[in-house]
């Protein structure tokens, strides 16, 4: 946990100056938007597509997904879901040769990445949802690409705290954070075994993190929204790109008809696993998080110098 006053200056400069490149761009973009449209409009418009940049990783994935579908032939020697795995293993290269994502941030999706696929391949077993096409890169019934729609997750969660320069206030005890985290993951597990918990874990999470605010900036202005209301928005994203998996094929749930649309209980699911990943995105964030309310004067970043006037 950070100091109350604020983040610590220098661990936010360092995150910063790893992704100066791209940030200009950002900038630079964001200001020719404001020139040309009023400033609800504008602001709206760069919230979006600010949104859209942090979730690259995973659209690029869904794209790879619906475009393999369409165009694969099973009489071709490379099988789809090898081919995606090559790809998206692709994709994490160029998001760190490009400097898309720090090595920080890679560890610990690779982290989230590993547990998720530990999930898939005890959910698969269990019968909770199966991959029907054949493959070589696959782990008892589980192609290795399904770890990098985890890792997707974890890539967008760490590029929207960078790129809305991100505040958590007041963020509860970290420890608190973890031990949620770890009863969340265990029972998709347990619950095969035991009564489900997730009702308490709903409710565990509004009462641990109901007063937590996320701060985030769009130019010069600071807005904000409850962390769980964001966790709702995101697991609405994710239902859609389950929708995407299985009108595709690439993946069906038990008992799911043809073009029959995922279970909404599924995200229910995604909102609580989000909890996961996003803890799991903290362990580098950390200077991210504030015990203490944060103000939007305190939320905005710094202005920038004015560049030296020639003479």
């Amino acid at each position: 946990m950070t100091d109350p006053t604020g983040p610590d200056p220098a661990a936010r400069r360092a995150r910063k100056g790893a992704m100066s490149a791209t940030a200009a761009l950002e900038r630079g973009f964001g200001d020719a938007v404001r020139s040309r449209l009023p400033h609800i409009p504008a602001e709206l418009l760069m919230f979006v597509l600010k949104q859209g940049w942090a979730a690259l990783f995973g659209g690029l994935l869904l794209i790879g997904i619906i475009l393999s579908d369409a165009l694969w032939n099973d009489a071709w020697p490379l099988r789809r879901y090898d081919a995606l795995f090559l790809y998206a293993i692709t994709l994490q290269a160029l998001f760190l040769v490009f400097k898309l994502e720090t090595w920080a941030e890679a560890r610990v999706i690779l982290l989230f990445h590993l547990t998720g696929t530990a999930m898939e391949l005890f959910k698969v077993q269990a019968g909770s949802w199966a991959y029907p096409e054949p493959g070589v890169l696959k782990l008892m019934g589980v192609p290795l690409f399904s770890g990098f729609m985890y890792a997707s997750v974890g890539s967008y969660i760490a590029r929207v705290i960078r790129i809305f320069d991100m505040r958590f206030a007041p963020y509860p005890p970290f420890w608190t954070t973890l031990l949620l985290a770890a009863a969340i993951y265990v029972n998709f597990f347990a619950h095969h075994f035991l009564p489900d918990i997730r009702l308490a874990l709903f409710a565990a999470t509004l009462l641990l993190y109901l007063r937590t605010r996320v701060w985030f900036t769009i130019g010069r202005s600071a807005y904000w929204m409850p962390l769980p209301l964001a966790a709702f928005l995101a697991s609405f994203a994710l239902w859609v790109a389950e929708n995407v998996g299985t009108m595709t094929g690439t993946w069906i749930y038990a008992g799911q008809a043809d073009l029959e649309l995922v279970s909404f209980a599924k995200m229910g699911s995604w909102y609580l696993l989000l909890y996961v990943s996003f803890v799991t995105v903290t362990l580098v964030f950390r200077d991210a998080l504030s015990s203490a309310p944060v103000t939007p004067s305190r939320a905005t970043p710094p202005t920038p110098p004015a560049p030296p006037q020639s003479r």
